[in-house]
């Protein structure tokens, strides 16, 4: 999948800079199926079934994503 294919939900540019500068992370994606691409700083608090990944990204970026999805 595409990243133009996604709808991104956080750091769109609204007066904020992204955390990460140019880099634009951590965001929330949402796919044309409604699942969601979660992108932020690699973290190693454990070892995921292969896979999968964890990554690490401010609360304030899920709330953002909240509430670009009219949940708050």
């Amino acid at each position: 999948m595409a990243r133009e294919a996604l709808i991104r939900l956080t750091g769109a540019g609204e007066g904020d800079e992204p955390p990460c500068g140019s880099d634009d992370c951590p965001n929330v994606y949402r796919t044309a199926s409604g699942s969601f691409i979660v992108q932020g700083v690699a973290s190693d608090v454990f070892v995921p079934p292969e896979g999968e990944a964890l990554v690490e990204i401010p609360e304030e970026t899920f709330k953002e994503a909240a509430r670009a999805l009219g949940w708050l």
